[in-house]
């Protein structure tokens, strides 16, 4: 490794570290505000920069432009609100082989700090280069008050869009599964839990409804061992809050209520797989979307993949994720989106980890891509 790459590596891994500290999760909206401040601080650092802050429904998101550029060829794109945890104050960060361990790590603190390093180390050597960031507060809620807001509501254009939220370093998403969350109510009459006979059980009636539901979904399941990339391409559903109004245990509830999370790939679509659904559950239970997102085709950069195979040295796989990004929202105006990442591990865990040589890796990868990129584009030969 370079002196240089010896450099930046303690500089990526000092950044994210830092930002480790702020626990920016979606119920603490003054440390979302204060993780956009802390990256205002390094990012001031350059001249002819400008950046615009926006606030929908309370999340406020960031963009960063060269002064007269409203439309950048290439946005850096990533989201600095990570997931909540029961134990308040395990926002903190360490060092073991090679890794940074902590909250957020993966998701996406550490990528965070390569996409700001990037855009501060470029703009610094090449003033007014179509060049821009974006930040969001939201997307592990589902993006609708970041990506999709500052693309539907702001305008928010650009040529392509980097992403690191997704795939590995070799690996470059090209499909996302589209998703499905919604709440079911079922309802039922209360009694007194020592006389079942005199109530109807909301809660007993949702879990045999959720039963038939896990059942309709077992029949997409392989009968081998699921591995990622090999024969995952298919329907899931996982019933992730189960719960009613009761705070004694002696009460038959009334009304209970379960959230789904529904992933689904073509041609599977939101209005068939709701379809689905609901004959299955039945007319004994509400259906309530909560949020939705079609299958998305990402139509990455030929170029983002050659850059990648020259920077590390091995061949790009192009690969299909079951989780989903702020991506479709640029897709739906048919913007291209580069989705790949650095190592990373233990996802959405307290020890959730990024690797630090792969941090160093995907910032040259970045760096190779819009120096050529945008160099076509300078030349006027794009």
């Amino acid at each position: 490794m370079s002196s240089s790459d010896n450099e930046l590596r303690s500089r990526l891994t000092a950044l994210t570290r830092d930002l480790v500290l702020i626990p920016s999760t979606d119920s603490r909206p003054r440390e979302r505000k204060r993780c956009f401040e802390f990256l205002q601080n390094h990012l001031e650092q350059g001249e002819g920069i400008r950046t615009d802050y926006f606030e929908s429904r309370g999340y406020h998101s960031m963009v960063v432009r060269p002064d007269g550029v409203d439309e950048p060829d290439v946005l850096l794109c990533g989201h600095i609100d990570v997931i909540e945890h029961s134990d308040p104050d395990c926002y903190h960060s360490k060092l073991n082989e090679g890794r940074i361990y902590g909250p957020g790590t993966g998701d996406m603190k550490g990528q965070i700090a390569i996409l700001v390093e990037l855009h501060r180390a470029l703009h610094t050597a090449h003033p007014g280069l179509s060049l821009g960031l974006a930040l969001t507060s939201d997307e592990e809620r589902g993006g609708f008050d970041g990506i999709r807001y500052l693309i539907d509501e702001v305008g928010l254009r650009c040529g392509v869009a980097i992403i690191p939220d997704g795939g590995s370093l070799n690996d470059v998403t090209t499909e996302e599964k589209g998703v499905l969350h919604a709440q079911v109510m079922r309802s039922g009459h209360e009694a007194h839990a020592a006389r079942p006979w005199l109530g109807d059980n909301a809660l007993e009636s949702l879990i045999q409804s959720l039963s038939r539901l896990r059942d309709h979904f077992d029949q997409y399941w392989p009968s081998e061992s699921i591995e990622e990339q090999v024969n995952h391409w298919f329907p899931t559903c996982s019933i992730t809050i189960c719960s009613t109004e009761n705070t004694t245990p002696n009460r038959i509830p009334e009304k209970a209520t379960a959230v789904l999370d529904i992933r689904f790939p073509p041609p599977y679509s939101v209005e068939s797989v709701i379809s689905q659904v609901r004959d299955v559950l039945g007319p004994e239970c509400l259906l309530q979307p909560l949020m939705t997102a079609e299958p998305t085709h990402l139509d990455p950069d030929p170029l983002f993949c050659k850059a990648t195979e020259e920077m590390t040295g091995n061949s790009v796989r192009l690969v299909r994720a079951s989780g989903g990004s702020d991506g479709r929202f640029f897709r739906q105006q048919g913007i291209p989106v580069n989705l790949s990442r650095p190592l990373v591990g233990n996802l959405h865990a307290v020890d959730e980890w990024i690797e630090i040589d792969s941090m160093v890796r995907y910032y040259r990868v970045c760096e190779s891509y819009i120096r050529q990129r945008l160099a076509i584009s300078i030349n006027g030969m794009g």
